[in-house]
């Protein structure tokens, strides 16, 4: 019996899939006797990636079915069912228009090249490494960040929040995990003026004192937030988050901000237990409005280390803003 075909059969027992690649990637190699290219295993992979086919399906219909309706009004469409009504031709009329349209696209294709014909589906979605593609579905908890459906029951994408084709980064800040549908529907109808967002990010104020800030002053920072310690410390390890552009206070912050700041909330929080093992809690803060206290009007973000003991009655947390509502 031969020894590759007994190690191919008894690995079927002993293969855990966490998704349908193996068996594809393994099919491909027997079909090709033992070699198989990259392209292959793609289009393998393809076959049978369904949100590539809802992708291509919508693109049909607002691309090409869109044009040729309007030159052929026997092409008609009735939900996913196309049909050319009083079609009437022969087997060699059929060969010969098949023949003379696949050299119309092959002179496209030599003309264009095929990866600038496709070049769109690069700038617009990327690859994004699987390591970051990780952090964004954990940070999501597995579900579309704007519909909220779970990733069991509808694969989630990684999506740019601002475009690469408008500038947008491959920044953690700048990633979101949509499902299709509301990719699909972000891409199509946001007429967002991304150019001013982005500009935006660079507005200082002259005058506050976070846009000021001095370089030494920074414990850590990314591409739109940073970190300071506080001048008046509740607890020891007190410490501010900001984000760079000036903005008067949370509500006024973008997505991407809001994602850099929590992002570097979770870093300061594991570094800070691992500095002071008596760091046992957090309060996590932020004063929008004078009646709220606050009077910085630069939004920052309080990140407030916790110690066994640190007040006599630590019940009701943040409550205590107004103090007679703290014990309840």
């Amino acid at each position: 019996m031969s020894k590759t075909y007994h190690k191919l059969k008894s690995y079927l027992s002993k293969m855990r899939m966490f998704h349908i690649y193996q068996p594809l990637l393994l099919i491909e190699l027997i079909k090709g006797n033992g070699k198989t290219t990259g392209n292959n295993i793609a289009k393998s992979f393809l076959s049978y990636d369904e949100t590539q086919i809802d992708y291509y399906k919508h693109i049909t219909k607002i691309m090409p079915f869109k044009v040729l309706s309007q030159h052929f009004k026997e092409l008609k469409r009735v939900k996913e069912n196309y049909t050319f009504e009083d079609f009437d031709l022969t087997e060699n009329q059929k060969e010969e228009l098949i023949d003379l349209y696949r050299k119309k696209l092959n002179q496209k294709i030599d003309k264009t090249g095929i990866k600038k014909i496709f070049g769109h589906r690069k700038l617009s979605s990327g690859v994004i490494p699987g390591s970051t593609r990780y952090k964004v579905l954990l940070r999501a908890k597995n579900r579309c960040e704007s519909c909220g459906i779970s990733n069991d029951k509808k694969q989630l994408e990684v999506d740019h929040i601002i475009p690469r084709t408008k500038g947008g980064k491959d920044e953690l800040s700048n990633f979101q995990a949509l499902c299709y549908t509301c990719n699909s529907q972000k891409s199509n109808k946001d007429d967002t003026h991304f150019k001013k967002i982005l500009d935006s990010y660079n507005h200082r104020k002259k005058g506050c004192i976070f846009c000021d800030i001095s370089k030494s002053k920074i414990v850590k920072s990314n591409e739109l937030a940073f970190v300071i310690k506080d001048n008046y410390p509740v607890t020891k390890h007190h410490c501010l988050i900001i984000p760079k552009r000036h903005c008067s206070d949370y509500f006024d912050l973008y997505q991407p901000e809001i994602n850099a700041i929590s992002q570097l909330i979770n870093e300061m929080k594991v570094e800070l237990q691992k500095k002071d093992k008596t760091i046992k809690g957090f309060n996590i803060g932020n004063n929008s409005g004078e009646v709220s206290g606050q009077t910085i009007f630069h939004c920052h973000i309080h990140l407030i280390p916790r110690r066994k003991g640190d007040t006599n009655n630590p019940r009701g947390g943040v409550r205590g803003v107004i103090k007679d509502k703290q014990n309840y």
